[in-house]
């Protein structure tokens, strides 16, 4: 009996990231509804669609998770380069922000970023910004899943208001559109009062929310930690009681081993951002010993202000190679334990791990789909390796958001690149023309 379905995959292999780490060869993932509802041998022939993929010469994998994100950042890139973080976005990305940002150029530059990332084989992200509105419309307009961060910056909140005020009415707004929804991030202990911070943990723990905030960047900011509070920053977030919460930790890079500790047990992840970090010379983070005490993480790509792109891909091979070298171990942090930081992991971190993050039956249907048939990919002895040593951004081929084609044979399915690219140009125009003033 021939059953129907909305989309039919044939694929040459399917990497599903499920808790065996099973790799299915010549099978169909069949869609229904936005979920996943078959992943079955090609030759059954027990499914009709009205859509389908050809993945000859392909590999399908879970849609990349991108755990720490400044979508509305991407007309900065190659803004500042090659300076500290403080004096970068103290002396340029700040003021540039003040001149210049309004929720149409915040859309715009969301848009942008949103539809990069979808082309990198990204399918939901965690983004951290201002005017959650703009960056909503954008992301559901390109067809992305999007977590967004409620910014809380004390110096930048509106008199009377708390963190939390707007989160509540985004909530409700948008409680029908099944791509964005919104949690609370304050920046950082450096620029959230007490009082912000702790009414933050209030809100998270009354809507059960995730909390997301940069921690332990830098060196200086563990010193000033230190100097002004007496304790280090994960002591601090515990004495808030932001331990008790789910919480996304981003960077985490100078923690020590009692900062660890701290974590063990808990319901904390960390987004590292190693491109970022190496740019901004912030220091590496301590994947080992995050590994070794069972602490959940995942790798993410920050802003492209200071990474200079959204390639997720490029971003995990670079990972793992400097990982080893660290750690003098060239079989730490293998291809297929890496790519669990990317998919799997990721879910786990935003909390989504029931839904997304593998290619299993009744999850939704987030795929990325990877092309093989290239020079720098055959030949092909182990998926997972070429994926995390040999690939890109640029051997995605078709991108999959909740049944949704929004990338195939590369080109995006809901939005005009060309415009984009157009778009992009004026701004630039205008960002040079503001710094010559």
């Amino acid at each position: 009996m021939t059953m129907h379905a909305d989309l039919i995959i044939n694929m040459d292999t399917i990497l599903t990231m499920d808790k065996d780490l099973r790799q299915l060869d010549r099978h169909q993932i069949v869609v229904k509804d936005g979920k996943i509802i078959d992943l079955c041998p090609q030759e059954e022939k027990r499914w009709t669609a009205p859509k389908t993929l050809d993945g000859t010469d392909c590999i399908a994998i879970p849609g990349l998770i991108n755990t720490h994100s400044h979508l509305p950042m991407s007309y900065f890139r190659g803004l500042a380069d090659d300076l500290p973080l403080d004096i970068w976005l103290r002396d340029y990305i700040w003021p540039m922000e003040a001149k210049i940002l309004n929720s149409s150029v915040i859309h715009d530059a969301a848009l942008h970023g949103a539809a990069e990332m979808l082309k990198n084989g990204i399918t939901m992200t965690h983004d951290m910004y201002f005017e959650m509105p703009a960056i909503a419309d954008a992301c559901t307009k390109a067809g992305l899943r999007a977590l967004i961060g409620e910014a809380i910056i004390s110096a930048r909140l509106p008199e009377g208001h708390k963190p939390g005020d707007q989160l509540r009415i985004l909530r409700q707004e948008y409680r029908d559109n099944p791509l964005v929804d919104f949690n609370l991030s304050p920046h950082s202990i450096y620029a959230c009062l007490r009082s912000d911070l702790e009414t933050s943990v209030e809100v998270a723990q009354e809507l059960d929310l995730l909390l997301h905030i940069h921690l332990s960047e830098t060196e200086e900011e563990v010193h000033t930690c230190l100097a002004r509070l007496g304790m280090r920053p994960v002591q601090y977030l515990q004495e808030l009681g932001m331990l008790e919460l789910p919480l996304l930790i981003a960077h985490g890079i100078w923690m020590d081993e009692s900062e660890m500790d701290l974590l063990v047990d808990t319901r904390a992840s960390i987004a590292s951002c190693t491109d970022s970090n190496l740019k901004l010379a912030s220091g590496i983070a301590p994947l080992k010993g995050w590994t070794d005490k069972g602490i959940n993480f995942a790798i993410a790509t920050d802003g492209v202000a200071s990474n200079n792109d959204l390639d997720l891909l490029a971003e995990l091979g670079n990972t793992a190679r400097l990982h080893k070298a660290i750690n003098e171990d060239p079989s730490f942090l293998p291809a297929a334990e890496a790519l669990k930081h990317v998919t799997i992991n990721a879910a786990r971190a935003l909390g989504v791990e029931e839904s997304r993050g593998s290619l299993e039956i009744g999850k939704d249907a987030d795929i990325c789909i990877l092309d093989h048939n290239s020079l720098c990919c055959q030949p092909l002895y182990n998926a997972y390796s070429h994926i995390v040593y040999a690939m890109n951004g640029r051997n995605v081929r078709d991108v999959v958001v909740g049944g949704n084609i929004v990338v195939q044979d590369g080109r995006l399915s809901q939005v005009d690149e060309t415009e984009l690219i157009a778009k992009a140009k004026h701004y630039g125009k205008r960002i040079l023309k503001e710094l010559s003033q």
